[in-house]
């Protein structure tokens, strides 16, 4: 069977969705958007691509096994580990890469910052396998500048053998690792599948074993797995198409035809999943738009916020930087408020004043988040009302769809003002632009039909 690509290219991170003939979704990727987006796009496309052979094994093994039914989360489980396998060759490549580049001074302290590192790696990468974070960049770099403070003030106390010299800083720590992780981020990761996916199953047999995993794992499904890993880790999975989107599409390493606008991407998406869907709200990492769509997922209309990227999910990561806060803090911290505060700008470069002046006030943080989820509603229903309003379906797409702070000020606001609305959310409202993007690989709809040109010009002369 031939399978359809499809990858948008954010300005935080990158999607790659691959469907096959039936336009059922087999495969997904995700990660961080780098420096240089070809890399970027290799990484979705690998993660797409790696997820889809995990679908494949799980149909090749339910052949074998009949009508034994597969324990639940079993091939979570089985993801999970492998990814954690990729996460142990990318520390490995890290520790190897800071040892290179670190001052000569510096390397002893670097060697005893990744000796304890590599000890904590298993608690570390569990996070892999939660809702956190499952970002390298984020895992190894929020443990790598803990430990250096550790090591940094045991210098200064003059304890050499914690901290490996009594010359050394977090500063000179940090510049170690903010270097190294640029040049291990942009260098593709050349991992077998099938010997990581061996790795996984043999780990997660041990934690079956020892109690570890709820998983009950019997002989013959073993076995199965095991025959199912090594036919599909050689089977090559024939990419008949690929289309790409998102803020950085022109950067694509695709070719002209095979380039969508991305508000073309997200109607189709959103419409795919929810095929009642009329108006479409997508809050990215730099930008929001407000899609209006007809029956078949065609873009009728729509809005986009300017250049500025207020109100967007680089605004959130700035708020909570200056909470020094996780992005997944938010949401929860806002939902504990007993107030909502009303906040005057939505600008990110005067949010952080208006923060620190609430916050000396004697605000507190919760309330202020409140106010700050509310404000970044209001801006996106502004674009929703130049658009055309809110019809019944309203879909929300974007990572942003993931804070259900945004979630629960969306609704109110919606309500209040068109009346009761049906909004849906999807599990993968993250990869909207990319499944419309799959989707597009896969149907080759005429240009003609859907009057690419004139929506590619009013998107420009929006953002203009």
């Amino acid at each position: 069977m031939k399978y359809y690509l499809g990858v948008d290219l954010g300005s935080t991170t990158t999607k790659a969705v691959l469907i096959d003939g039936h336009e059922d979704i087999i495969g997904r990727g995700l990660t961080n958007t780098r420096c240089n987006y070809s890399v970027a796009t290799d990484i979705a496309r690998a993660e797409a691509l790696n997820n889809a052979r995990f679908y494949l094994i799980e149909r090749e093994v339910r052949s074998m096994l009949g009508e034994q039914e597969l324990p639940k989360d079993l091939l979570e489980e089985l993801d999970g580990f492998f990814r954690m396998e990729q996460q142990y060759a990318q520390l490995e490549h890290l520790r190897t890469t800071c040892i290179e580049t670190a001052e000569e001074g510096l390397r002893p302290t670097v060697e005893l910052l990744f000796e304890k590192m590599e000890g904590e790696a298993n608690d570390l990468f569990q996070a892999v396998r939660s809702d956190r974070s499952r970002f390298f960049r984020d895992l190894a770099g929020s443990r790598y500048y803990a430990l250096s403070e550790k090591l940094a003030e045991a210098a200064l106390k003059g304890e050499a053998t914690l901290a490996g010299s009594k010359h050394v800083s977090f500063d000179a720590l940090a510049a170690v690792y903010d270097k190294a992780i640029l040049l291990v981020e942009n260098q593709t990761l050349n991992l077998d599948f099938g010997t990581a996916a061996m790795k996984a199953l043999n780990v997660l047999e041990q934690e079956s074993r020892s109690g570890g995993s709820d998983l009950a794992l019997n002989s013959e499904m073993l076995k199965a797995f095991e025959c199912a890993i090594k036919v599909i880790s050689n089977r090559q999975i024939e990419i008949a198409e690929s289309v790409g989107t998102g803020y950085g599409r022109q950067r694509l390493p695709f070719k002209k035809h095979q380039i969508r606008s991305e508000i073309l991407c997200h109607g189709l998406g959103a419409h795919f999943m929810f095929p009642n869907t009329r108006t479409v709200l997508d809050i990215g990492g730099q930008d929001t738009k407000a899609i209006q769509i007809d029956g078949n997922g065609v873009v009728t209309n729509f809005q986009m916020n300017d250049r500025c990227a207020a109100g967007c999910g680089r605004y959130l990561g700035y708020i909570a930087d200056e909470l020094n806060l996780g992005l997944h803090e938010l949401g929860p911290l806002s939902l504990q408020a007993d107030r909502t505060c009303q906040i005057c700008s939505t600008c990110t470069v005067f949010a952080g004043t208006e923060l620190r002046s609430l916050l000396s006030l004697g605000e507190q943080r919760e309330n202020i988040l409140s106010g700050l989820h509310r404000a970044i509603v209001l801006r996106a229903l502004s674009l929703l009302a130049r658009s055309g309003g809110v019809q019944d379906e309203l879909t929300f797409t974007g990572g942003v769809a993931k804070n259900q702070a945004v979630v629960d000020a969306l609704s109110s606001l919606v309500s209040e003002s068109y009346g009761e609305r049906s909004i849906n959310i999807h599990t993968d409202s993250i990869y909207t632009g990319a499944i419309g993007a799959a989707l597009y690989a896969h149907r080759a709809i005429d240009l003609e039909e859907i009057d690419l040109e004139e929506a590619e010009g009013l998107e420009e002369k929006q953002i203009a």
